[in-house]
């Protein structure tokens, strides 16, 4: 199986149709963003629970497993090696021990050199505290870089997972409607919002076409059987240079066919052109799902924020 079947990422999934897909794309816009904004400046238990809601979203979806089980999987795995060299690393945190007594004096005498007693007492320490969670030889690992792996980790996942699982359940036409009902009272300062939403549309459904001229490129490549090791430096850079190429070669004939497409359609420019999204309409699960998301928000700025 190609690699860009195996890992989906901006992609579309049409069949099955799960309750995901059926919520308003407005809704999944603003849970979308729920999802990216919350994270920032909030403590390690709101960024663990959000990547472990993103899972667990995913799950009670339906969305089939192989869809998302070797992405999701690369993910975790990157997240998990995050973690473990922040963790093992430098903090980058010196901490300077200052007494907060005076250095005793040195009493100097003619025959020999006489020292005070320090002033302080070594008391045993009153808590259980240790900024040193752990240390082995030149290992040490601390409660800063603890909270650094762990702030890492999580905003990978969440970040590269977010947008891909929304994207796997909304399609574009869904996506540039949202956009462009959201933004739609900006039409009142004049701004093109038809033009830009059309524009992400058309940059949109050109994402699968440029993955598809990626996949025939390696597919050719595989057919002739080039035995790399034996064509050098200089030849393989000469092959790739040819393949990037016809890359954008080809890509360029996607994009004149794409707008002679639409010239034959009719189309001249969207403010002459009547363009048609799809109808947004909200039901009772899209309510529901709205007020699960304000009462997040809400939990996040009550116990969310960052310590």
């Amino acid at each position: 199986m190609d690699i860009l079947r195996s890992l989906p990422i901006g992609l579309y999934l049409e069949q099955p149709i799960t309750w995901l897909h059926r919520l308003d794309p407005r809704i999944k816009l603003f849970g979308l963003l729920t999802f990216l904004l919350t994270p920032i400046q909030a403590n390690y238990i709101w960024r663990i629970a959000i990547a472990v809601f993103l899972i667990v979203l995913t799950l009670i979806s339906k969305i089939p497993m192989r869809v998302w089980k070797q992405q999701m999987g690369i993910l975790l795995l990157l997240a998990f090696m995050t973690l473990a060299i922040a963790t093992i690393s430098p903090d980058g945190f010196n901490a300077t021990v200052q007494p907060r007594r005076p250095i005793p004096e040195i009493n100097v005498a003619p025959d020999k050199v006489q020292v005070t007693p320090p002033l302080t007492i070594k008391l045993p320490q009153p808590t259980t505290y240790s900024y040193v969670i752990w240390k082995a030889g030149s290992i040490t690992v601390t409660r800063r870089s603890v909270d650094l792996g762990i702030r890492v980790c999580t905003l990978i996942f969440t970040y590269l997972y977010a947008p891909t699982l929304f994207l796997l359940v909304t399609a574009p036409e869904e996506i540039t409607a949202a956009i462009a009902s959201v933004f739609s009272p900006l039409k009142l300062l004049k701004v093109p919002v038809v033009e830009i939403v059309l524009t992400l549309t058309l940059a949109l459904r050109f994402v699968p076409l440029v993955l598809e001229e990626v996949q025939n490129l390696v597919r050719a490549m595989r057919t002739r059987s080039i035995n790399w090791k034996k064509l050098g430096f200089k030849r393989t850079t000469q092959i790739w240079l040819i393949l990037a190429e016809r890359l954008i070669d080809n890509l360029f004939i996607r994009a004149e066919q794409t707008a002679s497409a639409m010239q034959v359609r009719g189309f001249t420019t969207p403010n002459t052109h009547l363009v048609i999204w799809n109808p947004l309409k909200l039901f009772p699960r899209d309510i529901i799902f709205l007020i699960l998301l304000v009462g997040l928000w809400g939990v996040r700025i009550w116990l969310g924020n960052e310590v």
